[in-house]
Formats: structure tokens, C-alpha cells, sequence
């Protein structure tokens, strides 16, 4: 019976391990393939898409030296020394040509060029070399320094190989990705990597870079970036890096900003961005509570000088929630949101005032043309001036003995802060000694006591902090400070 059992379960156990080798040697099989497809060779797509990536070669000429700049300082008794020097053969003072290499893209088959702004800027004259190895003069169409862009236009006989824009928002972490361009000079060149981060933003407004591993060095600046697919997601437009070259983290310009400008660009040599007109920041945990806003998200208005938004009727202290039918998570989002909103078209733009939402239509102008200077104000002297220490504050009415002792101009209103406890929650958050506070719980201030009333009617509310209105050089912003609470 022992023996019988036994065999039984030998019997049961041979399909069982039969399924499972089966099964193993599948998923090794898949990895394989996975693997396979990883070492994948990029040559087939490297072979299509070559013939639309360019060299470009920019010349520029340069004001002859007038003297040893940054080698000696002036007046330096070394001085004549070295200007001799730079000067010898009597060509110091002459203007003299400067060169500069970068890369490109051809978008279209009449001969229409992408690259960075930087990389022809300033630029006399603009040389094409193309893949094949004949060279023609390119006319600059239009640029944008703030997504440092540029649209080029050549002239050719013959039709020419160019690439499409692809979908950015549809690149993921971890997608190949291939880069092609000029780097060092060298030439034409492949590189090969993953998208490693998206939407980064580096020192721009309208800010959406891919990043990538794929080597990017100088001269890669206006390539593509390329999925495997052959499409452009990216303009490659700046690396991090400690040595000026590739680390792995190189960036690039995403296609769907791009795409937006480039269409302007062809189209009016110019890029024409809507315009609210307001000034906004964002809208922390600290300001929601002043405010009374349930979550921090939106963006809170901090001025609204002259122009569309002051003709709809928005104020500061507004908290932008909804622009144009879509949610506002923030500053970033609502600057990007507007710059690719048509010039002239009337948003709605829903705001919390004072804890109600109301829904103002503003026709937007154009941000290029746009001068947002805010209207002088007259000046109210105040006859008593005293001072008040408070939330770390030493506050004082502007009189003109103040004003000139901190340099504020005529037409600021509201308290100067004199000075700033250097321990205190109002210095950490950046308030100092020339600010002057105009308004306090989105009430305007000209008098102690007015802040004094602001302070009390946030503590009878239940609030925890005060919303105050700080300007500084004329420049405004929300600074939320906790209040003492009366025990």
C-alpha cells in the first residue's frame, strides 16, 4: 500500500513538475526577449531620422579691445604693459568674427528649422550643414528667449527630410530615448538614454523640461530628442553639470511647449501669450488658514495693476481656483495656463473672495505688450508718529523722516518696518527693515491701530494668523504671520 501511494503521488507530481518547467521556461523566454529588446540596436531609427538633424554654425562679430579687460584692473601700473601686448601687430582695436556651433531639426520640407535661442542669438549670419554634407544660409524667423526657442528658414532647390513633433505628455519615466546633435563640435552624433524625470522646471515661467540620461553636451543645444517611435519629444537645451560636461542629467524643452511656440513663431515671427494681468504667488498652509481656505491650492492674488484683470473687477487677496473651465493647482499652473490661452479671447476666471466664489469674465490681453505699472497713489502724512513692536515687528506710520531713512518712495502707503527681531517667525519668512506693510487681512492699513483692529478681528474669528500685504521695492506679496492667541 506504501509503496503503491507512493507511486501514486509520483504519478500526480509528473504534470505538476512538467507545468512548472514549462512555465519557467517561458517567463526565461520573455525575459530574454525583454532583454533582447533592451540591447535592441538604435541603428534602423539612427539611419530614418538622420538626415533632418543639422549642424549649425553661427558668426558674430565682436568690438575690437580697448584695453587689458580682465586680465589687469584699471589703472593698474601694468596696465599700458599688457595693452601693448594685446595690441601688437595693430589689431587690438579691431573688430574681430566669433564663432559658435549648435544643433537643429528640420520640421518641414520647404525648409523650416528648430533650434535654441541661445544658440543663435546675436548671430550675423547662420550656416546649415546638413547630414549629407551640403551647407545652406539660414534666415532667423522668430525667437522666444523664455522657452529659448528659435524658428530658422533656408532656402533649397530641393525638397528637404524633416521630423514631426510627438506627443511629450505621453512620455513615461523610464521610456528610451535618443538624442542627436553637435556635441563639442564633433559633428553627427547619437546618443542613447531614458527619460529619468518629467516636468521640471529650471528658471523659466513657461518651464517644462524633460530630463534624460542620454549624453547632452555643449553643441547638443537645439537637437531632438526623440522617442522610438522617430518623433521629437524634446529640444535639448541644458545639462547639470559641475564640469561642463555630460553628468546624465541632461534637459530637455518638451515637445508640446514647443509645438505652441513654433506655430506663433511661423506664423506672426513673434509669440503672442495671453495676459491676465495680476501679480499671484502661491498659496501655502499657513495662507489658506489666514484666509479661511479649506486646503492650500490656487493662486492668491497679491496686485492688480492696471489692465484685464482690473477691468473684470479682480482684487488682491482674490484666490484664483479656476481659469478657463480647469482647476488652478498653482502659480506655475495658472502662468502656463494663460501664456496658452489666445490673445483677446474672454475667460471665466473663478475666484474666493473673502470665503465666496465668484466668477468674473476676463478678456485677456497680450503678455509682450503688456506694461503692468501700478498707479501712484497720494501720499497721507501722519502729524503723530510713533511706533509699535508687534509679531516681531517695529512698526512706524510712513512720514517723510521715515521714508527717507529707508528709502521708500512718495507713493507707498501703509506702516514701515523699521525693524525685525531677528528670532522672530516674520524674519524667517523674509520680512525686513524698508518693507512696508499696506494692507492686514485684505483690509488696507495706514495707522497702528488699523493693524491693531486687523489682529483682533482674525482672533475673534478663530484664526491662527494674519494675512498681511508686504511691498518691497514697489513688489508685493503675502506673508502670513501667527497671531498670539489670548488664553
Amino acid at each position: 500500500m506504501t509503496s503503491q501511494a507512493i507511486s501514486i503521488d509520483q504519478d500526480k507530481a509528473t504534470p505538476l513538475r512538467l507545468f512548472w518547467l514549462t512555465s519557467l521556461s517561458m517567463v526565461l523566454i520573455v525575459a530574454q526577449s525583454l532583454m533582447g529588446h533592451a540591447r535592441e540596436s538604435f541603428a534602423e531609427l539612427a539611419e530614418q531620422i538622420s538626415p533632418a538633424v543639422v549642424n549649425i554654425t553661427t558668426s558674430t562679430t565682436v568690438a575690437g579691445r580697448t584695453g587689458p579687460q580682465g586680465i589687469v584692473p584699471d589703472g593698474s601700473p601694468f596696465e599700458d604693459f599688457f595693452r601693448e601686448f594685446q595690441d601688437r601687430g595693430g589689431n587690438g582695436d579691431r573688430p574681430r568674427r566669433s564663432s559658435a556651433l549648435g544643433s537643429g531639426f528640420v520640421i518641414s520640407e520647404d525648409g523650416y528649422i528648430v533650434t535654441n535661442n541661445h544658440v543663435i542669438e546675436g548671430a550675423d549670419e547662420v550656416l546649415i550643414e546638413f547630414f549629407e554634407g551640403f551647407e545652406l544660409p539660414a534666415e532667423i524667423v522668430g525667437t522666444d528667449p523664455n522657452t529659448d526657442i528659435a524658428l530658422l528658414k533656408v532656402e533649397s532647390d530641393e525638397p528637404l527630410k524633416f521630423v514631426s513633433f510627438g506627443d511629450s505628455d505621453t512620455a513615461r519615466v523610464g521610456d528610451w530615448v535618443m538624442a542627436m546633435g553637435n556635441p563639442l563640435g564633433q559633428g553627427f552624433s547619437v546618443s542613447a538614454g531614458i527619460v529619468s524625470a518629467r516636468n521640471r522646471a529650471l528658471s523659466g515661467t513657461y518651464d517644462d523640461y524633460i530630463q534624460t540620461d542620454a549624453a547632452i553636451n555643449r553643441g547638443n543645444s537645439g537637437g531632438p530628442l526623440f522617442n522610438m517611435d522617430g518623433d521629437v519629444i524634446g529640444v535639448n537645451t541644458a545639462i547639470l553639470s559641475p564640469n561642463g560636461g555630460s553628468i546624465g542629467i541632461g534637459f530637455s524643452m518638451a515637445s508640446n511647449v514647443v509645438t505652441r511656440v513654433v506655430d506663433q513663431l511661423q506664423e506672426f515671427g513673434e509669440t503672442r501669450r495671453g495676459w491676465l494681468g495680476v501679480r499671484i504667488q502661491d498659496v501655502t498652509d499657513d495662507v489658506a488658514d489666514a484666509l479661511g481656505l479649506e486646503e492650500a491650492k490656487g493662486a492668491l492674488v497679491s496686485d492688480v495693476p492696471e489692465g484685464p484683470a482690473m477691468e473684470a473687477g479682480m482684487q488682491a487677496g482674490d484666490v484664483i481656483i479656476s481659469f478657463d473651465g480647469r482647476d488652478v493647482e498653482d502659480t506655475r499652473g495658472l502662468v502656463r495656463q494663460v501664456g496658452n490661452t489666445a490673445v483677446g479671447k474672454a475667460v471665466r476666471v473663478v475666484v474666493n473672495r473673502n470665503g465666496e466664489t465668484q466668477t468674473l469674465l476676463v478678456t485677456l490681453g497680450r503678455r509682450e505688450e503688456a506694461e503692468a505699472v501700478p498707479a501712484s497713489q497720494p501720499v497721507e502724512e501722519d502729524d503723530a508718529p510713533q511706533s509699535m513692536d508687534l509679531m516681531g515687528l517695529t512698526l512706524s506710520p510712513l512720514t517723510a523722516e521715515i521714508r527717507e531713512q529707508l528709502e521708500v518712495p512718495d507713493s507707498a502707503k501703509g506702516l514701515a518696518v523699521v525693524d525685525v527681531d531677528e528670532t522672530s517667525e516674520a524674519f524667517e519668512k523674509g520680512l525686513r527693515a524698508g518693507d512696508v506693510i499696506t494692507e492686514a487681512g485684505q483690509a488696507q492699513v495706514l495707522a497702528l491701530s488699523d493693524l491693531e483692529e486687523r489682529i483682533e478681528e482674525a482672533s475673534e474669528a478663530g484664526r491662527k494668523s494674519i494675512l498681511l500685504l508686504v511691498r518691497r521695492g514697489g513688489d508685493p506679496r503675502f506673508v502670513a504671520l501667527t497671531i498670539a492667541q489670548s488664553e
